[in-house]
């Protein structure tokens, strides 16, 4: 509820439909950054033992990314390695919003956007993807 009423900009997340363990959530690409004015729709399924497990996160809508494969997946160090019961969903939310800007090229679940991450044309592809 706090991040539903927070007007935090960039990030949001409400429920989908009844369910309350199933959440959409939203994030902007932030300002200075390749996703500047891309906005994207994540799924995060949350297990019966939140806060203690990690939730599920999925990219609703393709993401070209270094740690974000062709599915959707999202490799990111605090969903499992570094994982904490104080984490929310806006902590959840603005880790991606960050990885999106500083991807971890040492991680990658996409090595085909590694490749294009290195080079000046990563910004032209990720509009083309985005658009389609």
């Amino acid at each position: 509820m706090t991040l539903m009423m927070s007007g935090d900009k960039g990030i949001s997340a409400f429920l989908e439909s009844d369910k309350l363990f199933k959440w959409v959530g939203t994030i902007r690409g932030a300002v200075g950054t390749v996703y500047e004015d891309l906005r994207y729709k994540l799924l995060l399924e949350f297990p019966s033992g939140y806060p203690y497990n990690e939730p599920t996160l999925k990219f609703l809508i393709p993401c070209y990314h270094p740690n974000i494969d062709t599915q959707g997946n999202i490799c990111l160090d605090i969903r499992k390695d570094k994982w904490s019961v104080l984490y929310g969903i806006r902590t959840i939310l603005v880790s991606i919003q960050s990885l999106l800007g500083e991807p971890n090229i040492d991680s990658p679940l996409n090595m085909h956007a590694v490749e294009f991450w290195k080079k000046a044309s990563h910004s032209f592809y990720l509009q083309e993807t985005y658009s389609k």
